[in-house]
């Protein structure tokens, strides 16, 4: 896996993991469903095999009103970070982050066959936020939206499933 590439997710993701507080896959626009949202990847501290994805949203003036207000109620803001792709600003959302495999993973390239990346310093910003963000859920926090333990919990009985039947 390339270091700050981008991805999107496959549909068998929402197959094997049915979880309604997951974004969504395949927005429709003007009748033609394109893939989205795109996800930034990182590798998971414990299991190099499974990497936690965060979306990223175009709607940047909408998550930096979220953001505001939460700062407002909490003194601070780390489950939505910002930066830019592709020169267009974005944000990125831990709060909707789950983890996924290479299985599930769909790696973003242009049209030169090029992978998109995102810039070092945004990447370090979102995976030490999201790691945070981690720590924080699996001490109870109800900081995440769709049930990450859940899902990671059944991405390693596949991975070992996987090696079993190799």
């Amino acid at each position: 896996m390339l270091k700050a590439q981008l991805y999107f997710l496959t549909d068998q993701y929402y197959v094997d993991f049915p979880d309604e507080k997951l974004m969504k896959n395949k927005d429709v626009i003007d009748g033609t469903p394109h893939n989205r949202p795109c996800f930034f990847a990182f590798p998971d501290i414990h299991n190099a095999e499974i990497y936690w994805i965060v979306p990223i949203s175009s709607k940047y003036e909408k998550y930096k009103k979220i953001e505001q207000s939460k700062i407002q109620k909490y003194g601070k803001c780390d489950t939505i970070r910002f930066g830019t792709v592709l020169g267009r600003n974005t944000a990125f959302l831990i709060q909707n982050m789950c983890p996924a495999t290479d299985k599930y993973l769909l790696a973003y390239i242009d049209k030169n066959n090029t992978p998109i990346r995102i810039d070092g310093r945004i990447a370090e910003d979102v995976s030490k936020n999201a790691r945070l963000v981690l720590a924080k859920a699996k001490r109870g926090a109800k900081v995440v939206f769709p049930d990450i333990f859940k899902i990671y919990q059944a991405l390693e009985q596949q991975l070992q499933s996987e090696k079993a039947n190799k």
